[in-house]
């Protein structure tokens, strides 16, 4: 995983998680409705394109969706794109 000493932080008052990285702050839009979490939207600021932030704010948050017992809605194109290519995350998939 990359940036494995930075903590996802869950910014339950914005629904956002975030992630700070070189004093840049990513995030993930979500909502969360019975037991299920939809990822609406990722943004990573231009100064950390292609620094493998996007990917490590996805995992990190697939993993705090795997600890809360919670079901993925992907409605994020760039979530789409990551299950695509990491399957092994399709048992998160709310049914």
């Amino acid at each position: 995983m990359k940036y494995p000493d930075i903590e996802l932080v869950n910014n339950e008052a914005i629904h956002n998680f975030e992630l700070v990285v070189d004093g840049y702050r990513s995030f993930i839009d979500y909502k969360i409705k019975d037991e299920k979490i939809y990822l609406i939207h990722t943004e990573v600021p231009a100064e950390l394109k292609g620094k493998g932030v996007a990917e490590a704010i996805v995992e990190k948050t697939f993993n705090y969706i795997e600890q809360h017992h919670l079901k993925l809605v992907p409605m994020c194109t760039y979530v789409q794109v990551y299950l695509k290519r990491h399957p092994q995350w399709n048992r998160l998939l709310a049914s």
